[in-house]
């Protein structure tokens, strides 16, 4: 019988993920379309591999197992899974059609409805991927400035101006890699020692779990104008989830340029490049980024009704509601049992992180220990509570409960130092996401 949400007195029997698994090794290489989605991030021989479906803030895998997801497709199922509304609007369209030998009208109606939730979108670009859109505004910022380097901090996406800065960089050529380098978030001292008169740009997420400091995004926006350089959010995770106009809105910090892609179309493939006037219209004649995916209209449908039930129904603070209370509850329940001192949730409240310190043992064998046990109690976990409109306060109350005897079962682990022996399976791989501590040194000021 699959396994339910709920205290199964059973590991997820998943024969039919292993199948397909075996499947794919001869033919893909990686079997995984996102890193984060991939084998690699689970508990082998424990976790699925596959999903076949999703209802609400519940997803079943290839073998019928049932579990709470906490992962929401990575990110942009804001809403849930099968989101009737969404749904229709998708439905309504595809009998229309998909895509057009000319521009669409939802085109206009989405851009007309960004414009008026975003503020800094005096202008709009529509495509498909969050690497659309970083790189088509690192590369208008570098038309508008007439400069080279790029200073960044945090992830965005998979183009060379960016992986250049990290430890998989293999094919990006050296003059390349000079023209970037990261800074440290929070310290506006890294930053003043990185810009010089050829800085284009500084691109950055307002957050990625820690809180800006000391005015810190205030700082660098004033920093970024009187140096000339331009300042660009990528805002994939904040966009539409800490505000509907997304940090921006939330900080009250406007930059020149602004990235989206996850939450605006809960689950469909569509992305935004917002900005001033002035820069974005270099892209008319100037500076080429075109797609003939951009305007699908199955897209464009989902977004526009996404953000419609986004601000009709306030989800951003839905999102801060249920996730505050799983936050908080986590941390409470560390603190009850004893292990507060390497265990805790941070970040905020619509998307938090559940961390563990070393001084227990090895940091990814206690989060295998704790998402083997999840697992088994039907939650698909990977240690974030990336928060939708569809998890309900019962979802929550569940999840704690689970929390509670899980907490309780890796606590008793670490005290007997066998959290190793416990694992079914091997245990989850290091996460290639790294938001700081990397080629933090740009190439010397003369």
């Amino acid at each position: 019988m699959s396994n339910k949400v709920a205290f199964n007195d059973n590991y997820p029997v998943i024969t039919e993920s292993e199948r397909l698994y075996e499947r794919a090794l001869p033919i893909m290489t990686p079997v995984t379309q996102t890193l984060a989605k991939g084998p690699g991030q689970y508990v082998k021989g424990v976790a699925p591999m596959y999903l076949k479906r999703g209802k609400g803030s519940h997803v079943w895998d290839v073998d019928g197992n049932e579990y709470l997801d906490y992962n929401m497709g990575i990110g942009p199922l804001s809403l849930g899974y099968a989101y009737p509304r969404v749904d229709e609007a998708i439905i309504a369209q595809l009998k229309d059609g998909i895509t057009f030998s000319m521009m669409h009208e939802l085109e206009v109606e989405l851009a007309e409805l960004v414009h008026r939730v975003i503020p800094n979108a005096e202008s709009i670009r529509i495509s498909k991927t969050g690497a659309d859109v970083t790189s088509a505004a690192v590369r208008v910022a570098r038309a508008y400035t007439g400069r080279t380097k790029v200073l960044c901090c945090g992830y965005h996406g998979w183009h060379d101006w960016y992986i250049a800065v990290t430890s998989r960089n293999a094919g990006i050529p050296a003059a390349i890699k000079e023209l970037s380098a990261t800074f440290e978030y929070n310290d506006i001292a890294s930053v003043k020692d990185a810009l010089d008169e050829d800085t284009a740009c500084v691109i950055l997420e307002p957050f990625v779990f820690e809180a800006p400091k000391d005015n810190f995004l205030q700082e660098l926006k004033a920093l970024c104008a009187a140096n000339g350089t331009l300042l660009i959010f990528d805002e994939m995770w904040t966009g539409f989830r800490i505000a509907v106009g997304g940090a921006q809105e939330y900080f009250g910090v406007t930059p020149d340029l602004a990235c989206y892609s996850k939450a605006f179309a809960n689950g469909m493939p569509i992305s935004l490049l917002t900005g001033r006037r002035d820069v974005m219209e270099l892209f008319e004649k100037e500076v080429f980024f075109f797609t003939t995916f951009g305007g699908e209209a199955l897209s464009l449908a989902a977004a526009v009704a996404t953000i419609h039930e986004m601000i009709e129904k306030n989800v951003p603070a839905y999102l801060a509601e249920k996730g505050k209370r799983l936050k908080d509850g986590y941390n409470t329940l560390a603190t009850e049992l004893g292990i507060s001192g390497y265990t805790r949730c941070t970040g905020y409240d619509c998307r938090s992180l559940v961390s563990f310190d070393a001084t227990a043992g090895n940091p990814l064998e206690l989060k295998s220990y704790v998402q083997q046990e999840m697992i088994k109690r039907g939650i698909l976990w990977s240690g974030f509570h990336n928060m939708s409109l569809s998890h309900t306060d019962s979802d929550v109350d569940y999840t704690l409960a689970a929390y509670r005897e899980v907490l309780g079962l890796l606590a008793s682990a670490v005290s007997a130092g066998d959290v190793a022996a416990r694992l079914k399976g091997a245990p989850v791989e290091a996460v290639f996401r790294k938001v700081s501590q990397f080629n933090m040194k740009p190439v010397l000021k003369a």
